[in-house]
């Protein structure tokens, strides 16, 4: 089963392009350029849209827009091709890549997200001294997380990083594009701001 998966909830864009739990390709940047990426993605596998059977797209929680871009394109990719697709928690796929580690996104408004899923301040995370935590909350809050007694691995660890293929490891129940739902944990920033 070939399968495309991609997140864009966080700030760097995660794509991947797995068959069978082989990785073929697997690419970073930003929720802009997230159509060039596939198309990038296809070309180096030697395969063609047509060739794809099923999405896996990035729920959330995150960026409110770039969550909603992921699934905008996880819809027109479905219905241009009639596939079916799976949601995927970003907080899981974290997870999944980060060898017992806990995941930790920034959620903005100096809070981040947790499993759970949790928004709280970093200074309040449930964790037990010597826990490790990856993601790009924890390296935004490094100082604090390490005054608390919680490891967090160089700036370089690959497990800071939102990867696609867990995406495409996980994804369960697929089906329609346009009933996966978005995992938000909080209102968004123009609802917070009407309040």
């Amino acid at each position: 089963m070939l399968t495309l998966a991609f997140d864009t909830a966080t700030a760097v864009a995660a794509s991947a392009l797995v068959d069978d739990g082989e990785v073929l390709g697997e690419r970073f940047s930003r929720a802009v350029t997230l159509l060039e990426d596939i198309d990038a993605l296809l070309r180096q596998a030697g395969a063609h849209p047509s060739d794809l059977d099923r999405l896996a797209v990035g729920i959330g929680p995150g960026s409110f827009t770039g969550t909603r871009i992921g699934l905008a394109v996880a819809r027109g990719l479905a219905l241009a091709r009639d596939l079916p697709a799976a949601g995927v928690s970003t907080l899981a796929a974290l997870a999944a890549g980060a060898d017992r580690a806990a995941p930790v996104i920034d959620a903005r408004r100096g809070e981040v997200f947790v499993a759970g899923p949790f928004a709280m301040k970093p200074d309040a995370l449930p964790f037990e001294p010597g826990t490790t935590c990856v993601g790009d909350g924890a390296l935004l809050y490094r100082d604090l997380l390490e005054a608390s007694g919680l490891v967090v691995p160089p700036d370089e660890d690959e497990r800071h990083r939102v990867r696609a293929r867990f995406h495409a490891l996980l994804a369960r129940e697929f089906g329609p594009a346009d009933e996966i739902q978005p995992l938000y944990v909080r209102a968004p920033d123009a609802e917070q701001m009407k309040a």
